[in-house]
């Protein structure tokens, strides 16, 4: 008896943890869904993923968190959000914007 109930909360616990959910979905899977479709490609003129020295140059002149608040502002072509439905938090861009830049 005691033995399920202390195995019973671990191994619902487990359970809830291993449903797929969007809102963890991994910053490689958001980037492919929102930010590939302009910055694998350079479209609109999008800084291009991969592309170290500008990405880096735009966070040392500007600052990651002026970069979140134009991502989620919108842009000169980008719109509000960046494409991203996934991303709820300043840090979810962020996470995306560091993902681009490597």
């Amino acid at each position: 008896m005691k033995f399920n109930k202390l195995l019973l909360p671990l191994l619902t616990g487990l359970a809830l943890t291993s449903i797929p959910t969007l809102s963890n979905a991994g910053v490689a899977e958001r980037y492919d869904a929102s930010c590939a479709t302009c910055h694998s490609s350079g479209a609109f003129n999008a800084p291009q993923k991969g592309d170290a020295p500008y990405w880096n140059k735009l966070k040392t002149e500007k600052g990651m968190p002026a970069l979140v608040k134009s991502v989620k502002l919108g842009g000169k072509q980008m719109p509000a959000g960046g494409l991203c439905a996934d991303c709820k938090t300043s840090q979810d861009y962020a996470e995306l914007i560091d993902y681009m830049s490597k």
